[in-house]
């Protein structure tokens, strides 16, 4: 079960006190002083997971042979193993859009440019589906000098990759090779895909290096395969209570 995070217009008072009472808390953390420390380093350090990250897969785009010709392609590929992403490798599990695809208003931009909007999935402009490969796409670019522009770029070959930017829901990471640590991502809430005319280098936020440098450091648990064959999900809360665990330091240090 998830550690408990701050609710979206929930004050610090409530959540403290929402967190001190919580199950997972008060088994993980008796200690009232220890778990009031936990508790307020989660409020304090809400805001890292909603930072945006950014990925590129190399699959190419293709522009469709309709009389209205459209986008079509894949933003996203699952079960592939990426490049270092700076001290780790990360794939993307199946099903990991399928909460968000329904639930989130995403564009279609020219460069992670909100100025440049090729498509919209609340607009019927942009279509998203999982299938076997990844993340598909279909976009019906606008009528605009600018779109025609790309889609002539596009038919030329001058243009035909892709970007997405979203932001972790749940990943689960696996240190047993500390020369080799991965992620998977299990869920994430997208933002948009991307036309990209060069493929940034993947964007990584602050939580997810501090993450990794964690790993890096620590010791690995003797252990620690059996609990990622046998039980993941258990696993990856020791990792969590961890990282926790040196948030409360930090407090404390701080407070000195």
């Amino acid at each position: 079960m998830p550690l408990p995070k701050p609710n979206d217009g929930e004050g610090k008072k409530k959540f403290l006190d929402r967190c001190m009472g919580n199950a997972i808390m008060t088994d993980e953390y008796p200690d009232e002083k220890q778990r009031y420390a936990v508790c307020n380093s989660l409020w304090e350090k809400k805001g890292l997971g909603m930072e945006k990250e950014v990925r590129y897969f190399d699959v190419e785009l293709r522009m469709s042979e309709d009389e209205s010709p459209k986008i079509i392609g894949h933003a996203a590929v699952f079960n592939q193993w990426s490049e270092d992403l700076g001290g780790f490798r990360e794939k993307i599990r199946p099903g990991a859009f399928k909460k968000t695809l329904k639930e989130s208003d995403v564009r279609a931009l020219f460069n992670h440019d909100s100025n440049y909007v090729l498509g919209r999935n609340k607009s019927g402009t942009l279509g998203l589906s999982e299938d076997d490969t990844g993340l598909a796409i279909e976009i019906d670019p606008p009528d605009t000098t600018w779109a025609n522009d790309l889609k002539v770029s596009m038919k030329r070959g001058d243009v035909n990759q892709m970007s997405f930017g979203f932001q972790t829901v749940k990943d689960e990471w696996n240190n047993e090779d500390k020369d080799k640590i991965e992620r998977e991502l299990v869920e994430v809430k997208l933002f948009d895909v991307s036309v990209v005319t060069y493929p940034a280098y993947p964007q990584t936020n602050a939580q997810v290096r501090a993450m990794v440098q964690q790993l890096t450091d620590e010791p690995v648990p003797e252990d620690h395969s059996e609990e990622v064959e046998d039980e993941p999900d258990k696993s990856f809360h020791s990792l969590r209570k961890r990282r926790l665990e040196l948030a409360e330091l930090e407090i404390e240090i701080q407070g000195e």
